[in-house]
């Protein structure tokens, strides 16, 4: 077994990536100590089959990490080669301040802690749009907590706004949580709002306020917001309008690990109706000043098994992603062997989530050419992206300009 430390999983993941795929999981087809079981869901990945519930729970319970990362790193590579994405963008936050009580946000504050908090207007929300008109990002990324004035008017005007000032800006924003909130104070269906927020220049839904989708969990910890069967209706109604979104899962707290199939069985069956997801973000629970900061978080191993279970079970989706922010940069390296392909953009320091929520990067900002780096660092190929997957500029033999080197000058000697 792997020891939980990072130098002994860079050695396993350089040893995975030296053979090809395919290879790799030959290999393990023709190993005499594999059980039945896991040979059998083996079988299947190499079969192009899709694997069930009982064997998403299986691999959850007894798959070690390298037989899952062979699984799925040859459905990643298949899919992707060794591309590697991530896009510029950046983050607004309209507020922290929120209706709801998740057990888990390290980030909202109630209502009466409103001297804790922030509550942007429109204006300044502009004005942080306005912040990188010279700037090549193709992205902003609206998601906060929910308050009253936060409603349909509000945002069907942000969003006409920030097309009318930047068209090009692809504007990704509010999650269903945000939207079940504003429609129903609206007193208007999921169809008619969505087709409000797309008339006003919304353009895709970001994954968050998935959680655990399971009653038995979502209860205890997320019971004010909207409910899993809600949440599938509001994606629902989204991709009916012909648009994409993404989806997300909250593991590592209190649910088991049957529950995080019964999530992503959720998501799959959605996807197979509507086609309508792109990528699929597992998010790690941290427990940094929370109602739940007695639960101990998931190891660096745990984590990597999540991501690949991910990438083999959800074989409908496109994409895997990692939030380099969140996991840290040296975990979104190691997660790019384990079926991940995306670590997202470069954010700019712009989101307050997850340094909150006590993760690594407590500023999280990179460079282009930073990110660029982190991938090449792991051999693979870094594709700049918009928010549709769509290439921008692949950096596989890209050369950066080089800084310009400090000036010196000789000063003058004072006797």
């Amino acid at each position: 077994m792997l020891h939980h430390d990072y130098t002994n999983i860079s050695y396993f993941c350089h040893k995975v990536y030296l053979m090809e795929a395919g290879n790799n999981l030959r290999v393990l087809l023709q190993d005499p100590d594999l059980s039945a079981d896991l040979k059998h869901v083996a079988q299947k990945v190499h079969d192009d089959e899709r694997i069930t519930f009982d064997e998403g729970v299986l691999l959850f319970e007894k798959a070690e990490l390298g037989y899952l990362g062979v699984l799925a790193n040859y459905i990643r590579e298949k899919k992707h080669g060794d591309k590697t994405y991530f896009n510029r963008n950046f983050h607004i936050e309209p507020t922290n301040l929120c209706v709801y009580d998740c057990k888990f946000c390290s980030y909202s504050r109630l209502i009466k802690e409103r001297s804790q908090g922030w509550e942007y207007t429109m204006d300044e929300m502009l004005d942080i749009v306005k912040k990188y008109d010279d700037e090549p990002v193709t992205e902003v990324h609206i998601v906060g907590g929910v308050l009253p004035q936060y409603d349909v008017p509000f945002y069907s005007e942000l969003f006409t706004r920030i097309k009318a000032h930047r068209p090009e800006l692809h504007v990704k924003a509010l999650t269903p949580v945000e939207y079940h909130y504003i429609f129903k104070k609206a007193k208007i269906d999921y169809a008619t709002g969505m087709k409000m927020m797309k008339d006003a220049g919304l353009e895709s839904i970001p994954g968050g306020g998935a959680e655990i989708f399971h009653p038995e969990i979502r209860e205890q910890i997320a019971k004010d917001k909207c409910t899993a069967d809600q949440w599938l209706a509001i994606h629902e109604e989204w991709h009916k309008l012909g648009m994409r979104s993404n989806a997300t899962m909250l593991y590592g707290h209190i649910e088991k690990f049957w529950h995080r199939v019964d999530h992503m069985e959720r998501l799959r069956v959605l996807q197979d109706k509507t086609g309508g997801f792109q990528t699929f973000i597992p998010l790690k629970f941290r427990n940094q000043d929370n109602q739940m900061s007695h639960v101990p978080e998931s190891t660096v191993i745990e984590d990597l098994r999540n991501y690949a279970i991910s990438r083999i079970y959800l074989d409908n989706f496109d994409h895997i992603k990692a939030y380099w922010a969140m996991i840290s940069r040296n975990t979104a390296q190691l997660s790019l062997n384990f079926g991940v392909d995306d670590i997202d953009g470069t954010l700019d320091d712009t989101t307050k989530i997850y340094s909150m929520a006590g993760a690594e990067e407590q500023h999280p900002g990179m460079s282009t050419k930073q990110l660029v780096e982190l991938i090449k660092q792991v051999g693979r190929q870094p594709i700049e992206r918009d928010t549709l997957y769509n290439m921008v500029t692949d950096y596989s033999n890209f050369e950066f300009p080089e800084e310009a080197k400090p000036q010196f000058y000789k000063l003058p000697v004072i006797n």
